[in-house]
């Protein structure tokens, strides 16, 4: 735990007592504030009440003495209206801010110098979070992984010198962050998402940029500019003085980093080099995983990471848990647990990185439904359909090889056994659903789970090595 000690001898409101509420709740009582918990959820504050805090209703006590008010960041801070107690606070001219703010004013009081690694962006925020801590523990480094990839940050040891933390940061925790100071700031990319939250694309973006853009002096903002948005950020970076690595897996870049045929090249003043390959790396497939390891890669660099580390490091990189995971092989057949995938453009990002693909969809669909996908239909030698969804998918894969299936034992079975019948070199089994799980799941971790333990429960399968 990292025991808050800037609010000590203080009185400090924290409202949304989820996993992270509570962890600041500790922090704070920890370095001595007085913590007044509070909740609409009446179970999340009989858990803080019975774990010793203080619980009021925060409409009806006065906020003359509240230091600041921390707020969860799934409680709405501006879109579409701001929450009520964000309005108390106001009034009562009290700051608002997050857990990771709370973090940040440790680290400067502390720790100024310990190397903190920030993440942001609409698509592949996790990947990048884990790659990089997995590259920092391969360096040596004693890493410390939180933020919005699970761990709350102020459950996480405190910051110092050879201890780095990597932390994910959702748009919605940058907010809540005003004193945000990274050492290294990645801003993978944007496109449009979160926008009952933040009213406007050009909002959300703006809320992005902040990461990059506070980075501390002498540190490093990696910014991937293979889209518009992105692309505005790193000049306006650029033109602030800033040290900017601008990232691309599209198109070479006359200085910054890119990926070219599967290895990853830095550019300078007319110099090349190679930096690492991805090749036969199955955990980092896919153009969207080859902009995540090449932004790991630059913050490597940016930590003075060896190349040798860096190489090791991609190549042992196992990937998490639900997004493209190689869950087992039987023969020349691949499963692979993509249940991450809850919409349309995820979708797209797995059904881009195989070729012979038996695919188990479906679920509690989402507008759009699956049209957009059309494109990879070619790759899909055979598809089964699952949940609520199967029947609109089912008219939308028209002439395409399919078969309602219902539930996933079925899909599982069905697919495992089409795909080893195939007689195709590389057959792949990919559940990556392109709809949530809510009808038959209570979420996709879930889902992703009990694909696991059906494959791994098929006669022969054994552990991708």
């Amino acid at each position: 735990m990292i025991p808050v000690t800037s609010f000590a001898g203080k009185t400090v409101a924290v409202f949304g007592l989820g996993g992270s509420g509570l962890a600041s709740c500790h922090a704070l009582k920890a370095g001595g504030a007085e913590v007044i918990a509070a909740d609409d959820n009446t179970e999340n504050v009989a858990k803080a009440v019975q774990a010793g805090f203080i619980s009021a209703d925060l409409r009806n006590v006065s906020w003359a003495n509240f230091a600041a008010l921390v707020l969860a960041p799934g409680v709405p801070l501006t879109h579409p209206v701001p929450h009520w107690s964000v309005l108390k606070a106001r009034e009562a001219e009290v700051e608002v801010i997050g857990d990771i703010e709370l973090f940040c004013r440790e680290r400067r009081r502390h720790a100024p110098d310990a190397p903190f690694v920030a993440i942001t962006g609409t698509n592949g925020k996790s990947t990048t979070t884990a790659l990089i801590a997995h590259l920092t523990k391969v360096a040596g480094y004693d890493t410390q992984m939180g933020g919005n990839i699970g761990t709350a940050i102020l459950s996480l040891e405190p910051p110092g010198m050879g201890r780095v933390h990597v932390i994910e940061m959702s748009s919605y925790q940058i907010d809540l962050t005003p004193s945000l100071d990274p050492s290294v700031g990645i801003l993978l990319n944007v496109s449009e998402d979160h926008l009952d939250r933040h009213g406007t694309i050009e909002h959300y973006a703006a809320v992005k940029e902040r990461l990059v853009a506070a980075v501390q002096a002498g540190g490093t903002s990696i910014v991937g500019v293979d889209d518009g948005y992105c692309r505005d950020i790193a000049d306006r970076l650029d033109r602030a003085g800033r040290n900017v690595v601008r990232i691309s897996v599209r198109n070479p870049l006359a200085s910054g980093i890119h990926v070219e045929h599967g290895t990853i090249v830095r550019t300078s003043g007319g110099a090349r080099s190679e930096i690492a390959t991805l090749g036969g790396i199955g955990s980092l497939r896919g153009l969207h995983n080859a902009q995540n390891a090449a932004c790991a890669a630059a913050a490597a660099l940016a930590m003075g990471i060896s190349l040798d580390v860096l190489q090791n490091g991609l190549r042992s990189f196992p990937g998490l848990a639900h997004r493209m995971e190689q869950v087992g092989r039987r023969g020349n057949v691949l499963f692979v647990n993509d249940s991450k995938g809850t919409n349309a453009d995820a979708t797209a990002h797995a059904l881009s990185s195989f070729a012979d693909i038996f695919w188990i969809a479906g679920g509690k669909p989402k507008a759009g439904g699956i049209t957009s996908l059309s494109g990879f239909f070619p790759r899909i030698r055979k598809a089964y359909l699952i949940g609520e969804a199967a029947q609109e998918f089912s008219g939308t894969l028209g002439t395409v090889a399919h078969e309602i299936s219902q539930t996933l034992d079925v899909a599982v079975e069905h697919a495992a056994r089409d795909a080893e019948a195939s007689g195709l070199k590389d057959p792949v089994v990919l559940l990556s659903p392109a709809c949530a799980s809510f009808d038959q799941y209570r979420n996709f971790e879930i889902r992703g789970t009990r694909f696991r333990e059906l494959v791994q429960a098929l006669p022969g399968v054994k552990p991708v090595v």
